[in-house]
């Protein structure tokens, strides 16, 4: 029996500090699906599809991960795909918080345990937010983000002329 987690995420964009969550987790479960999700409240840097790529890239050293786009309910789409886990990486106090209520309901609403991994503390203060506000402002963001995202980013930068 292979043993699936689902980490998921909006990752926009995809950083280092989730690539390390990503990456423990796959040390731990059989299979890894990267569940790559999408708030219609939200202003996205990258669509969708675009955020899917960039975590395939960003993970293709991995062998046993997966991704896809989640649509509809975390834990319909754990179930769906056989998942029982749901692997959630926390930063800080108001992290756990958030995490902690949201593995009860998942709990409750579709039968899914939650694992909780403390970020290392190298990525204990970043965000996908704060890597988007450093590249719209023409900083370096080369350090926190995986090299296709950096690259990527660059491209955008220099199309769109951020940071000038």
């Amino acid at each position: 029996m292979t043993l699936l987690a689902v980490c998921p995420g909006f990752f926009d964009p995809i950083t280092n500090g989730h690539l390390d969550v990503i990456t423990r987790a796959a040390q731990i479960f059989d299979e890894v699906l990267v569940a790559v999700g999408q708030n219609s409240t939200k202003q996205y840097l990258f669509t969708a599809a675009e955020r899917v790529q960039l975590v395939e890239e960003s993970t293709a050293h991995l062998d046993n991960i997966k991704v896809d786009q989640v649509t509809g309910l975390l834990v319909d789409f754990v179930n769906k795909h056989g998942g029982k886990v749901v692997v959630k990486g926390v930063r800080f106090a108001a992290d756990f918080e958030l995490e902690l209520q949201m593995a009860n309901l998942n709990s409750v609403v579709g039968g899914i345990e939650t694992l909780i991994l403390p970020a290392a503390s190298q990525w204990s203060t970043l965000s996908s937010s704060m890597v988007r506000e450093i590249a719209i402002h023409g900083g370096d963001i080369t350090t926190f983000v995986p090299v296709p995202v950096a690259r990527e980013i660059a491209r955008r930068s220099t199309e769109e002329g951020w940071g000038r």
